[in-house]
């Protein structure tokens, strides 16, 4: 009867102890997201994320038929710049530009049909032609800009690697997951090496996605881009998209979901906005129809 008291006892302290141990890497590896403060799993470090995603990225960058020197392409570099340099300057008033330091920002404009944008960490921004006509101007611009700068700063890909590594490892997180190399490429070479010649990041979360419409939002206002108009682009891309089908479906927001929400965001966005952007009278006029040619995807992968 003691010898099996003792067992149970025995038992109920170890799981106790590496619950304990378990939680305590876990708090130690969170982060947080800026500005709206979400906690966050972080296990691998941002410069292994770097390492890994930019290989990737130059491996894409050197086989897709990017623009150069073009209107389309210097107006993609322009709006980019403009908004990454309003982050940073965000950053660094708040102290926080270390957050920032392995930061190498590109802006391109890649040959595509497809209505398309993606972000590898640490800044690089791919814009699919067939976006532009949705865009429109250069505060639509500015809306797809913002939203792949907020994946890149709120580490989206850091922290979709990180619980992958956690629902396949458990418990060995306990044991020294944090900075394994090999597990952290393992499930990076998921998140950033599966897909097409011209589309090498799967899709977010919609979490994740509804995080960056919101976050994208207040960075193109710091920029002085007007944040009222991410409404009108997301009906655009949603009459682009035809039915996007029931949101449990998919990683991604339903357009009517995705719409309410930048509606309930409106007002903390223009806290940021000072109307000096761009959009002025002499901007063209937003207008509601799309290019036919363009091809679009049920799904949004930005």
């Amino acid at each position: 009867m003691t010898t099996t008291v003792f067992k149970s006892y025995h038992l109920k302290t170890i799981k106790y102890t590496l619950l304990i141990a378990i939680l305590s890497v876990l708090f130690q590896a969170c982060g947080s997201v800026p500005i709206l403060g979400r906690k966050q799993l972080l296990l691998v470090g941002d410069q292994e994320v770097l390492t890994m995603s930019l290989q990737q990225y130059r491996e894409f960058i050197q086989d897709a038929p990017v623009e150069k020197n073009t209107a389309q392409a210097r107006e993609v570099e322009r709006v980019g710049r403009r908004v990454a340099a309003a982050v940073e300057t965000f950053y660094r008033n708040n102290g926080l530009e270390s957050e920032l330091k392995n930061f190498s920002w590109e802006f391109n404009l890649v040959k595509s049909k497809d209505v398309n944008a993606f972000c590898m960490p640490g800044g690089k921004i791919v814009v699919y032609e067939g976006l532009l006509p949705i865009t429109q101007n250069e505060t639509g611009l500015a809306i797809v800009m913002g939203h792949e700068v907020a994946h890149a700063v709120a580490k989206h890909a850091n922290e979709r690697i990180s619980q992958q590594m956690a629902l396949q490892y458990g418990g060995a997180v306990a044991g020294g997951l944090i900075g394994n190399s090999a597990a952290a490429q393992q499930i990076g070479s998921l998140v950033f090496g599966v897909g097409s010649q011209l589309g090498v990041m799967l899709p977010y979360s919609r979490k994740h996605e509804y995080e960056a419409d919101e976050l994208g939002m207040i960075f193109m206002a710091m920029a002085g881009y007007d944040p009222r108009a991410a409404e009108d682009f997301w009906l655009r891309m949603s009459q682009a998209g035809g039915n996007s089908g029931p949101e449990f479906m998919s990683t991604h927001p339903n357009d009517q979901n995705r719409i309410k929400k930048i509606r309930e965001n409106m007002s903390e966005a223009l806290k940021y906005y000072q109307g000096e952007g761009v959009q002025n009278k002499t901007e063209q006029k937003i207008r509601t129809s799309v290019k036919p040619e363009a091809r679009t995807s049920d799904k949004w992968s930005f």
